[in-house]
């Protein structure tokens, strides 16, 4: 790898912006939020919404520094799983409540965030004639359970096409909204650990956080900080690489491709973002090293030039860890005392994490569970 590889930056990160501070003294806050990705923050943003006098957020390293600003800018409504492989495993009440939640969070965080949603609609591409065939399920049962969704045939191939998705940029979204908080009165602190959480506790290295409801919204290594979870939850490496811009642009709206383990988006000044190959290497890719792996990089390097046809040198690449589950809902509960979490959205973050961060916001602050509970057993 060249020296640009080495510095694992995500292409996101392409704009000024003020490090947070460190905490350096004991606090004390009705709430106290860790992890300050989309997750957390939409968790603070709640929060204030709902009265909280005082909010604290920490993050061990800064806004958005794991994979809410490292990952491939999809905002794709529902679940993780197709529609009707989600109706299958959990019937198709709650596969359309998580649906509708996510297609509102998606409002919301264009109303929160101006300027950095695009509504493109998305693909889904087959590269075989039995994932077309699957396509061909997803599209009877989305349109039984009357969702959006129309067939494809175009220059990126067959397929299905989903017309309200969105693409955006994660990064700018999470220091915008970070920004916001603070102005409305939330106190902010990076690089500061989490050391031990506690009902009622959070201890860093230079200061103790006394708060009536913490709220852990975690999702790359979640099981690190909860040992407890390690039957539920395990944490996988997602890598990207980014290019030059390339015009004229050849990809108007975002495309996955072999059941949704690759996928890309072209910004609109040309540059091509393409990330996946998980499954390839699957052996080692289920791992907490969150620093690109050169074999599937170069598996990556060779779809981008074989398959999208894509020739603008490359100029990032990077990788973040995230959680998945078995049933490919997230984890979303109380722990008792007072302390919740929420994670492990298993490549679904960016709208299933801020509908869970408001969530829990909600539960601990009201007793309300509505936004939760499609996502709890």
């Amino acid at each position: 790898m060249n020296a640009i590889d080495a510095l694992n930056k995500p292409r996101w990160d392409d704009h000024d912006w003020s490090p947070l501070p460190p905490l350096t003294r004991d606090v004390d806050a009705d709430v106290c939020v860790i992890g300050l990705g989309g997750t957390g923050l939409s968790c603070i943003s709640e929060a204030l919404k709902l009265g909280a006098k005082s909010v604290i957020g920490i993050d061990a390293v800064d806004v958005a520094a794991g994979a809410a600003g490292r990952n491939g800018g999809l905002l794709l409504a529902g679940p993780v799983d197709f529609h009707h492989d989600a109706v299958e495993k959990h019937g198709v009440e709650r596969t359309l409540a998580i649906h509708a939640l996510t297609e509102r969070e998606l409002e919301t965080i264009q109303q929160e965030t101006p300027g950095v949603v695009r509504i493109t609609g998305s693909l889904r591409i087959a590269e075989s004639r039995e994932e077309l065939a699957d396509c061909e399920q997803q599209f009877a049962a989305m349109r039984a359970d009357g969702l959006r969704v129309e067939h494809y045939d175009g220059p990126e191939g067959r397929g299905l096409l989903f017309p309200h998705d969105a693409v955006f940029h994660p990064l700018k979204r999470a220091r915008l909204l970070a920004t916001s908080v603070r102005a409305r009165g939330a106190q902010l602190f990076g690089q500061t650990i989490a050391r031990s959480i506690e009902p009622g506790r959070v201890r860093t290295d230079s200061g103790t956080i006394t708060a009536r409801h913490v709220i852990v919204c975690v999702d790359g290594k979640l099981e690190w900080l909860f040992p407890e979870l390690l039957a539920e939850v395990r944490t996988a490496r997602l890598q990207m690489l980014a290019t030059e811009p390339q015009l004229p642009i050849k990809f108007p709206r975002p495309v996955s491709m072999r059941y949704g383990f690759d996928y890309w988006q072209q910004l609109e000044d040309g540059t091509v973002l393409l990330g996946g190959g998980r499954d390839k290497f699957e052996a080692s890719e289920w791992t907490t090293d969150d620093a690109p792996e050169a074999k599937l990089q170069e598996y990556l390097e060779k779809r981008l030039r074989e398959k999208l046809g894509v020739t603008a040198s490359i100029t990032h690449r990077w990788a973040a860890s995230v959680a998945f589950t078995d049933s490919g809902l997230p984890i979303a509960r109380e722990l008792g005392g007072g302390v919740f979490v929420v994670g492990a959205y298993s490549g679904t973050g960016n709208l299933v994490g801020a509908v869970c961060g408001r969530g829990a916001a909600q539960l601990a602050l009201t007793g309300k569970n509505s936004l939760l509970a499609p996502f709890q057993d």
